[in-house]
Protein backbone atom coordinates (compact mmCIF):
# COMPACT_ATOMS: atom_id res chain seq x y z
CA UNK A 1 0.00 0.00 0.00
CA UNK A 2 1.54 2.91 -1.08
CA UNK A 3 2.39 5.13 2.23
CA UNK A 4 0.48 9.03 1.76
CA UNK A 5 2.71 12.27 1.82
CA UNK A 6 -0.54 14.17 3.22
CA UNK A 7 0.10 15.73 6.95
CA UNK A 8 -3.48 15.50 7.89
CA UNK A 9 -4.69 15.06 11.46
CA UNK A 10 -8.18 14.97 13.08
CA UNK A 11 -8.06 17.57 15.78
CA UNK A 12 -10.10 20.14 17.55
CA UNK A 13 -9.70 23.52 17.82
CA UNK A 14 -8.15 23.26 21.60
CA UNK A 15 -6.01 20.85 20.45
CA UNK A 16 -5.07 22.53 17.02
CA UNK A 17 -3.96 25.98 19.17
CA UNK A 18 -1.99 23.69 21.66
CA UNK A 19 0.22 22.01 18.80
CA UNK A 20 0.53 25.63 16.54
CA UNK A 21 1.68 27.51 20.13
CA UNK A 22 4.11 24.31 20.46
CA UNK A 23 4.93 25.17 17.48
CA UNK A 24 5.49 28.28 17.87
CA UNK A 25 7.92 28.70 20.48
CA UNK A 26 5.60 28.91 23.40
CA UNK A 27 7.59 27.06 26.66
CA UNK A 28 5.45 28.42 29.48
CA UNK A 29 2.19 28.03 30.37
CA UNK A 30 0.41 29.24 33.62
CA UNK A 31 -3.33 28.90 33.62
CA UNK A 32 -7.12 27.70 35.50
CA UNK A 33 -9.19 24.95 34.25
CA UNK A 34 -12.29 26.87 32.81
CA UNK A 35 -14.88 24.95 30.76
CA UNK A 36 -14.71 25.21 27.57
CA UNK A 37 -10.84 26.03 27.65
CA UNK A 38 -9.64 23.70 29.47
CA UNK A 39 -8.44 20.83 27.59
CA UNK A 40 -5.46 23.51 26.50
CA UNK A 41 -4.15 23.11 30.04
CA UNK A 42 -4.62 19.63 30.16
CA UNK A 43 -2.81 19.01 26.96
CA UNK A 44 -0.26 22.07 27.91
CA UNK A 45 0.25 19.60 31.03
CA UNK A 46 1.41 16.91 29.03
CA UNK A 47 3.02 18.20 26.07
CA UNK A 48 5.36 20.91 27.56
CA UNK A 49 7.44 18.97 29.85
CA UNK A 50 8.41 16.67 26.80
CA UNK A 51 9.67 19.75 25.02
CA UNK A 52 11.47 21.61 27.69
CA UNK A 53 8.92 23.56 28.64
CA UNK A 54 7.44 24.54 31.93
CA UNK A 55 3.44 24.18 32.85
CA UNK A 56 2.08 25.37 36.03
CA UNK A 57 -1.64 25.35 37.44
CA UNK A 58 -2.24 28.46 39.52
CA UNK A 59 -4.84 29.28 42.26
CA UNK A 60 -6.79 31.33 39.88
CA UNK A 61 -6.69 33.48 36.93
CA UNK A 62 -5.17 36.71 38.28
CA UNK A 63 -2.47 34.67 39.13
CA UNK A 64 -1.83 32.80 36.39
CA UNK A 65 -1.60 36.18 34.46
CA UNK A 66 0.82 37.31 36.65
CA UNK A 67 3.11 34.59 36.27
CA UNK A 68 2.57 34.45 32.37
CA UNK A 69 4.04 38.16 32.59
CA UNK A 70 6.34 37.05 35.20
CA UNK A 71 7.98 34.35 32.61
CA UNK A 72 7.87 36.23 29.54
CA UNK A 73 9.93 38.94 31.35
CA UNK A 74 12.21 36.26 32.14
CA UNK A 75 12.77 35.12 28.03
CA UNK A 76 10.29 32.89 27.64
CA UNK A 77 7.46 32.67 24.85
CA UNK A 78 4.29 32.43 27.27
CA UNK A 79 0.46 32.09 27.17
CA UNK A 80 -2.66 30.78 28.68
CA UNK A 81 -6.15 30.04 28.46
CA UNK A 82 -9.51 30.89 30.21
CA UNK A 83 -13.24 31.51 29.34
CA UNK A 84 -15.51 34.25 30.37
CA UNK A 85 -15.32 34.66 33.80
CA UNK A 86 -11.45 34.25 33.58
CA UNK A 87 -11.01 36.26 31.25
CA UNK A 88 -12.29 38.79 33.11
CA UNK A 89 -10.23 38.33 36.15
CA UNK A 90 -7.25 38.53 34.09
CA UNK A 91 -8.14 41.80 32.48
CA UNK A 92 -6.29 44.10 35.21
CA UNK A 93 -3.02 42.25 34.34
CA UNK A 94 -3.54 42.35 30.90
CA UNK A 95 -3.31 45.79 31.01
CA UNK A 96 0.21 45.59 33.34
CA UNK A 97 1.09 43.39 29.95
CA UNK A 98 0.54 46.41 27.47
CA UNK A 99 2.01 48.90 29.76
CA UNK A 100 5.10 47.25 30.20
CA UNK A 101 5.60 45.77 26.55
CA UNK A 102 5.51 42.38 27.27
CA UNK A 103 4.34 39.90 24.52
CA UNK A 104 1.83 37.11 25.48
CA UNK A 105 -0.65 34.98 24.34
CA UNK A 106 -4.33 34.95 26.13
CA UNK A 107 -6.91 32.09 24.39
CA UNK A 108 -10.44 32.68 25.29
CA UNK A 109 -12.41 30.29 24.44
CA UNK A 110 -15.68 32.26 24.38
CA UNK A 111 -19.08 30.64 26.45
CA UNK A 112 -22.54 32.20 27.07
CA UNK A 113 -22.65 35.16 29.84
CA UNK A 114 -22.97 37.28 32.28
CA UNK A 115 -21.29 35.58 35.36
CA UNK A 116 -21.75 31.44 35.02
CA UNK A 117 -23.49 31.79 32.37
CA UNK A 118 -23.62 28.68 30.02
CA UNK A 119 -20.69 26.93 30.78
CA UNK A 120 -20.80 24.70 27.92
CA UNK A 121 -22.66 26.08 25.31
CA UNK A 122 -20.89 29.03 22.38
CA UNK A 123 -21.42 32.69 22.81
CA UNK A 124 -19.62 35.69 20.95
CA UNK A 125 -20.12 38.00 24.25
CA UNK A 126 -16.32 38.95 25.04
CA UNK A 127 -15.43 40.62 21.91
CA UNK A 128 -15.54 44.06 23.31
CA UNK A 129 -14.30 42.80 26.75
CA UNK A 130 -11.06 42.03 24.71
CA UNK A 131 -10.57 45.45 23.11
CA UNK A 132 -11.75 47.01 26.34
CA UNK A 133 -11.65 45.12 29.30
CA UNK A 134 -8.62 46.27 30.93
CA UNK A 135 -8.63 50.01 31.60
CA UNK A 136 -7.10 52.99 29.87
CA UNK A 137 -5.94 53.80 26.54
CA UNK A 138 -4.25 50.44 25.87
CA UNK A 139 -3.07 48.80 22.45
CA UNK A 140 -4.71 45.36 21.84
CA UNK A 141 -4.67 42.47 19.06
CA UNK A 142 -7.32 40.13 18.73
CA UNK A 143 -7.79 37.32 16.48
CA UNK A 144 -11.37 35.61 15.96
CA UNK A 145 -10.29 32.39 13.93
CA UNK A 146 -13.71 30.41 12.18
CA UNK A 147 -11.95 26.67 11.71
CA UNK A 148 -9.82 24.49 13.49
CA UNK A 149 -7.29 24.86 10.80
CA UNK A 150 -7.41 28.46 10.72
CA UNK A 151 -6.86 28.13 14.37
CA UNK A 152 -3.45 26.67 14.43
CA UNK A 153 -2.32 29.06 11.89
CA UNK A 154 -3.52 31.94 13.43
CA UNK A 155 -2.56 30.62 16.83
CA UNK A 156 1.06 31.03 14.90
CA UNK A 157 0.56 33.94 13.96
CA UNK A 158 -0.59 35.33 17.04
CA UNK A 159 2.11 34.34 19.09
CA UNK A 160 4.63 36.14 16.03
CA UNK A 161 2.68 39.59 16.38
CA UNK A 162 3.25 39.47 20.06
CA UNK A 163 6.76 39.04 19.99
CA UNK A 164 6.70 41.19 17.25
CA UNK A 165 5.00 44.16 18.65
CA UNK A 166 5.82 43.86 22.68
CA UNK A 167 1.47 43.44 23.31
CA UNK A 168 -0.54 41.00 24.68
CA UNK A 169 -2.68 39.22 21.81
CA UNK A 170 -5.84 37.53 22.44
CA UNK A 171 -6.93 34.83 19.96
CA UNK A 172 -10.77 34.60 20.69
CA UNK A 173 -12.07 31.00 19.91
CA UNK A 174 -15.86 30.11 20.88
CA UNK A 175 -17.14 26.78 22.12
CA UNK A 176 -18.25 25.43 18.53
CA UNK A 177 -14.35 26.41 17.44
CA UNK A 178 -12.77 25.05 20.58
CA UNK A 179 -14.58 21.64 20.38
CA UNK A 180 -15.56 21.01 16.70
CA UNK A 181 -13.10 18.63 14.98
CA UNK A 182 -11.97 18.47 11.72
CA UNK A 183 -9.54 17.77 9.29
CA UNK A 184 -6.20 19.96 9.99
CA UNK A 185 -3.14 19.83 7.07
CA UNK A 186 -0.57 20.06 8.61
CA UNK A 187 1.79 23.08 6.96
CA UNK A 188 5.25 21.84 6.08
CA UNK A 189 7.15 23.01 9.05
CA UNK A 190 9.93 24.77 6.98
CA UNK A 191 7.79 27.13 5.52
CA UNK A 192 6.12 28.16 8.86
CA UNK A 193 7.66 31.73 9.91
CA UNK A 194 8.56 32.02 13.78
CA UNK A 195 9.23 35.33 15.13
CA UNK A 196 11.33 35.90 18.55
CA UNK A 197 11.75 39.34 20.26
CA UNK A 198 14.02 41.39 18.99
CA UNK A 199 17.15 41.65 21.69
CA UNK A 200 19.31 44.50 22.16
CA UNK A 201 22.39 44.63 20.60
CA UNK A 202 23.76 47.68 22.38
CA UNK A 203 26.07 47.14 25.98
CA UNK A 204 24.45 46.94 28.81
CA UNK A 205 25.09 49.81 29.69
CA UNK A 206 24.03 51.64 27.02
CA UNK A 207 20.79 49.69 26.95
CA UNK A 208 17.35 52.27 27.10
CA UNK A 209 14.73 49.31 27.90
CA UNK A 210 11.93 51.51 26.28
CA UNK A 211 13.60 54.09 23.96
CA UNK A 212 12.23 55.10 20.83
CA UNK A 213 12.50 53.46 17.70
CA UNK A 214 11.90 53.40 13.93
CA UNK A 215 8.96 50.77 14.77
CA UNK A 216 8.19 52.21 17.67
CA UNK A 217 8.57 48.64 19.30
CA UNK A 218 11.99 48.72 21.59
CA UNK A 219 14.08 45.91 21.92
CA UNK A 220 14.00 43.49 24.80
CA UNK A 221 16.26 42.04 26.95
CA UNK A 222 15.26 39.37 29.09
CA UNK A 223 15.76 39.46 32.65
CA UNK A 224 18.86 37.54 33.75
CA UNK A 225 20.91 37.99 30.32
CA UNK A 226 22.80 41.20 32.07
CA UNK A 227 20.42 43.96 30.89
CA UNK A 228 19.52 45.18 34.21
CA UNK A 229 15.85 47.66 34.08
CA UNK A 230 12.83 48.60 35.72
CA UNK A 231 9.32 47.39 35.09
CA UNK A 232 6.41 49.20 36.41
CA UNK A 233 2.75 49.34 35.71
CA UNK A 234 2.68 53.24 36.68
CA UNK A 235 3.72 55.79 33.69
CA UNK A 236 7.12 55.57 33.25
CA UNK A 237 9.84 57.35 31.12
CA UNK A 238 12.04 55.40 28.66
CA UNK A 239 14.52 53.83 31.51
CA UNK A 240 11.54 52.40 33.16
CA UNK A 241 11.46 54.42 36.19
CA UNK A 242 8.24 56.16 37.28
CA UNK A 243 7.48 59.78 35.96
CA UNK A 244 4.59 62.53 36.24
CA UNK A 245 6.08 64.75 33.53
CA UNK A 246 3.10 65.06 31.17
CA UNK A 247 5.54 65.34 27.91
CA UNK A 248 7.37 62.16 29.12
CA UNK A 249 3.74 60.34 29.26
CA UNK A 250 1.92 61.89 26.67
CA UNK A 251 4.97 60.50 24.76
CA UNK A 252 4.44 56.34 26.28
CA UNK A 253 1.13 56.12 25.62
CA UNK A 254 0.87 57.22 21.86
CA UNK A 255 3.80 55.57 21.07
CA UNK A 256 2.12 52.30 22.51
CA UNK A 257 -0.74 53.17 20.50
CA UNK A 258 1.46 53.68 17.18
CA UNK A 259 2.98 50.70 17.16
CA UNK A 260 -0.23 48.87 16.66
CA UNK A 261 -1.93 51.71 14.58
CA UNK A 262 1.60 52.39 12.20
CA UNK A 263 0.97 48.52 11.62
CA UNK A 264 -2.33 47.85 10.96
CA UNK A 265 -2.00 46.84 7.08
CA UNK A 266 0.47 44.17 8.45
CA UNK A 267 -1.79 43.51 11.59
CA UNK A 268 -5.20 43.45 9.85
CA UNK A 269 -6.20 40.17 8.31
CA UNK A 270 -10.12 39.52 6.53
CA UNK A 271 -11.32 36.99 3.79
CA UNK A 272 -14.30 38.07 1.16
CA UNK A 273 -16.38 36.19 -1.36
CA UNK A 274 -18.30 36.60 -3.36
CA UNK A 275 -18.59 40.90 -2.78
CA UNK A 276 -17.59 41.45 -6.56
CA UNK A 277 -21.24 42.08 -7.79
CA UNK A 278 -22.73 41.72 -4.52
CA UNK A 279 -25.59 44.13 -3.53
CA UNK A 280 -25.98 42.61 -0.07
CA UNK A 281 -23.11 41.73 2.26
CA UNK A 282 -22.97 39.37 5.46
CA UNK A 283 -19.97 40.49 8.19
CA UNK A 284 -19.26 37.46 10.18
CA UNK A 285 -16.77 36.07 12.81
CA UNK A 286 -15.57 33.22 14.09
CA UNK A 287 -17.77 30.19 13.78
CA UNK A 288 -21.12 32.42 12.96
CA UNK A 289 -19.21 32.77 9.45
CA UNK A 290 -19.31 29.15 8.85
CA UNK A 291 -23.57 29.73 8.79
CA UNK A 292 -22.76 33.22 7.12
CA UNK A 293 -21.15 31.39 3.95
CA UNK A 294 -23.38 28.58 3.49
CA UNK A 295 -26.16 31.42 3.63
CA UNK A 296 -24.37 33.57 0.99
CA UNK A 297 -24.39 30.00 -1.20
CA UNK A 298 -27.80 29.60 -0.22
CA UNK A 299 -28.68 32.98 -1.66
CA UNK A 300 -26.53 32.78 -4.96
CA UNK A 301 -28.43 29.64 -5.77
CA UNK A 302 -31.59 31.69 -5.69
CA UNK A 303 -29.62 34.46 -7.89
CA UNK A 304 -29.77 36.95 -5.00
CA UNK A 305 -26.00 38.58 -5.19
CA UNK A 306 -24.49 38.54 -1.79
CA UNK A 307 -21.34 38.23 -0.32
CA UNK A 308 -19.37 37.29 2.89
CA UNK A 309 -16.75 39.58 4.70
CA UNK A 310 -15.20 37.92 7.58
CA UNK A 311 -12.55 39.48 9.87
CA UNK A 312 -9.95 37.37 11.31
CA UNK A 313 -8.33 40.34 13.13
CA UNK A 314 -11.39 41.90 15.37
CA UNK A 315 -8.83 44.54 16.93
CA UNK A 316 -7.58 46.58 15.52
CA UNK A 317 -10.94 46.96 13.38
CA UNK A 318 -11.24 46.91 10.37
CA UNK A 319 -12.78 50.59 9.50
CA UNK A 320 -10.95 51.37 6.55
CA UNK A 321 -12.04 48.09 4.83
CA UNK A 322 -15.82 48.26 5.90
CA UNK A 323 -16.48 51.55 4.81
CA UNK A 324 -15.38 50.45 0.91
CA UNK A 325 -17.90 47.66 1.38
CA UNK A 326 -20.37 50.02 2.76
CA UNK A 327 -19.79 52.26 -0.59
CA UNK A 328 -20.75 49.28 -2.48
CA UNK A 329 -23.41 47.44 -1.31
CA UNK A 330 -27.28 48.53 0.05
CA UNK A 331 -27.37 45.95 3.43
CA UNK A 332 -24.69 44.93 5.93
CA UNK A 333 -26.13 42.14 7.81
CA UNK A 334 -23.88 41.11 11.05
CA UNK A 335 -24.61 37.70 12.78
CA UNK A 336 -23.48 37.37 16.29
CA UNK A 337 -24.15 35.34 19.36
CA UNK A 338 -24.57 38.22 21.41
CA UNK A 339 -26.72 41.53 21.36
CA UNK A 340 -24.63 43.59 18.25
CA UNK A 341 -21.77 44.01 19.75
CA UNK A 342 -19.69 44.34 16.34
CA UNK A 343 -22.59 45.30 14.48
CA UNK A 344 -22.19 48.75 16.49
CA UNK A 345 -18.91 48.89 14.85
CA UNK A 346 -19.70 47.99 11.99
CA UNK A 347 -22.64 51.15 11.82
CA UNK A 348 -19.66 53.26 13.25
CA UNK A 349 -17.63 52.55 10.57
CA UNK A 350 -19.73 52.33 7.78
CA UNK A 351 -20.60 56.27 8.02
CA UNK A 352 -24.42 56.05 6.73
CA UNK A 353 -23.06 54.58 3.50
CA UNK A 354 -25.61 51.64 3.61
CA UNK A 355 -27.98 50.05 6.04
CA UNK A 356 -26.72 47.93 8.89
CA UNK A 357 -28.40 45.19 10.25
CA UNK A 358 -27.78 43.30 13.56
CA UNK A 359 -29.02 39.83 13.42
CA UNK A 360 -28.31 38.26 17.02
CA UNK A 361 -28.98 35.34 19.18
CA UNK A 362 -27.87 35.16 22.58
CA UNK A 363 -29.85 31.37 23.90
CA UNK A 364 -26.79 29.32 24.02
CA UNK A 365 -27.61 28.08 20.33
CA UNK A 366 -25.09 28.67 17.18
CA UNK A 367 -26.89 31.20 14.69
CA UNK A 368 -28.08 28.83 11.61
CA UNK A 369 -27.51 29.49 7.98
CA UNK A 370 -31.43 29.34 7.45
CA UNK A 371 -31.65 32.54 9.71
CA UNK A 372 -29.32 34.44 7.67
CA UNK A 373 -31.10 33.37 4.55
CA UNK A 374 -33.88 34.38 5.52
CA UNK A 375 -32.72 37.87 6.44
CA UNK A 376 -31.08 37.98 3.04
CA UNK A 377 -34.36 37.15 1.41
CA UNK A 378 -36.23 39.82 3.25
CA UNK A 379 -34.14 42.31 2.04
CA UNK A 380 -33.98 41.24 -1.41
CA UNK A 381 -37.70 41.52 -2.03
Amino acid sequence: MKKSNTRARMMSGNEACVEAALLAGVRFYAGYPITPSSEIAELMAARLPKCGGKFIQMEDEIASMAAVIGASLAGVKAMTATSGPGFSLKQENIGYAAMTEVPCLIVNVQRGGPSTGLPTLPSQGDVMQARWGTHGDHPIIAIAPSSVGETFMQTIRAVNLSEKFRVPVILLLDEIVGHVTEKVVMPDLASVEIFDRIKPTMAPAEYVPYAETDTDVPPMAGMGEGYRYHVTGLTHDEFGFTTSDPKKIDALIRRLHRKIENHREEISQVVTEYLDDAKIAVLAYGSTARSARRAVLMAREEKIPAGLFRPITLWPFPEQEIFKLAEKVSHLIVPEMNLGQIAHEVEHAARGKTEVLSLTRVDGEPIRPQQIFEKIKEIAR
